[in-house]
């Protein structure tokens, strides 16, 4: 049984938004998956107000037209191969992405992510969603902190930005998701409710991930002008239902929450614009968190109130650098 398709919206607020953004030229963007849906708007946005991006991708062939037609729209790309359902993939495309960028890295935007898995482990034994939407993304931020730190002394700012959903909201984060216990956390059993709860405690983790990161980093990396930021998209017509749908996402469950979604989903380019004001408007500040303001509505990216958990945040923390092996995180 398949998922309904549903018509893609139109964008309601993404013209009005683009508009007030500034040029980005002599920047570099760095945007983890990237092929469709808010990344490729994201890439293609930041490309056409003159960044240089560099598009972080599983290798494929759908990564390589994506790159193909920024390149057509006259966007400069750099390609890196990177792989986030393994960690030594991870480390590689760090090395890709120093080369990449000798005069720094101006934003990682930390897009990346699947949903509703079948419930497998990765090649390092991790849950393959809470290792591809968050502990990947955890250990490409260390790697590329040096990046980071250069940008912002040559241009006065960096930026780390991650991408959440509403999705986050739920149960408190667990130890557990955050251990190498892929293929025993459950998911594939009626009524498939688990493979749900993995997604969640990884939507949570990006949340948390931003915080406690602002909070951990130095106050020299601060007044260096780097900040760290989240945002979420809102219900989307992002394409990411339909590889739901195509991974087994077809009980009953499934459907009532695709469909739920799509329902009222609004189009990828207004679902982008949380990340886009992220990554891109001058005033946002580190810390700062954007996205529709409605719970599980559509509606334009606006600054949203923090949501901390101290707790929470040191034990996310302690978990992903043990989970990535990391004895040092702000390398230099």
């Amino acid at each position: 049984m398949s998922i309904p398709s549903e018509p893609a919206p139109a964008p309601a607020h993404y013209a009005d938004l683009v508009a007030t953004l500034p040029r980005l030229d002599g920047r570099t963007v760095a945007v983890t998956g990237c092929t469709s849906g808010t990344g490729r708007v994201l890439a293609r946005t930041c490309g056409e107000l003159g960044a240089r991006i560099v598009a972080v991708n599983r290798p494929s062939a759908r990564a390589d037209a994506a790159a193909e037609d920024l390149r057509a729209a006259g966007i400069e790309v750099v390609s890196v191969d990177g792989d986030l359902g393994s960690f030594a993939a991870v480390r590689a495309a760090g090395e890709r992405l120093a080369a990449a960028c000798p005069d720094g890295l101006d934003v990682l935007a930390n897009n990346a992510g699947v949903m509703a898995l079948p419930d497998e482990a990765t090649v390092d034994g991790f849950d393959v969603q809470m290792q591809t939407n968050h502990l990947s993304h955890f250990l490409l931020t260390s790697l590329a902190w040096p990046l980071l730190r250069g940008a912002a002394d040559a241009r006065g700012e960096a930026r780390v930005v991650n991408h959440t959903s509403g999705a986050r909201r739920g149960a408190p984060l667990q130890a557990a998701y955050l251990r190498p216990e892929g293929g025993h956390l459950g998911g594939d059993d009626f009524p498939g409710a688990a493979k749900w709860r993995r997604y969640q405690q990884s939507k949570l983790a990006n949340l948390l991930f931003t915080y406690a990161l602002e909070q951990r980093m130095s106050a020299a990396d601060a007044e260096r002008g780097i900040r760290i930021l989240c945002a979420h998209p809102g219900p989307t017509n992002s394409g990411l239902q339909a590889k739901t749908a195509a991974a087994g996402g077809t009980r009953l469950l499934d459907r009532m929450i695709l469909r739920r979604t799509l329902r009222v989903a609004q189009s990828v380019e207004d679902g982008t614009l949380g990340i886009l004001r992220a990554s891109v408007e001058p005033t946002a500040r580190s810390g700062e968190f954007y996205g529709p303001a409605g719970r599980g509505l559509p509606g334009p990216a606006v600054l949203l109130p923090p949501e901390r958990d101290p707790d929470a945040e040191a034990l996310l923390w302690d978990e992903s650098l043990a989970a990535t092996g990391i004895t040092e995180y702000f390398p230099g």
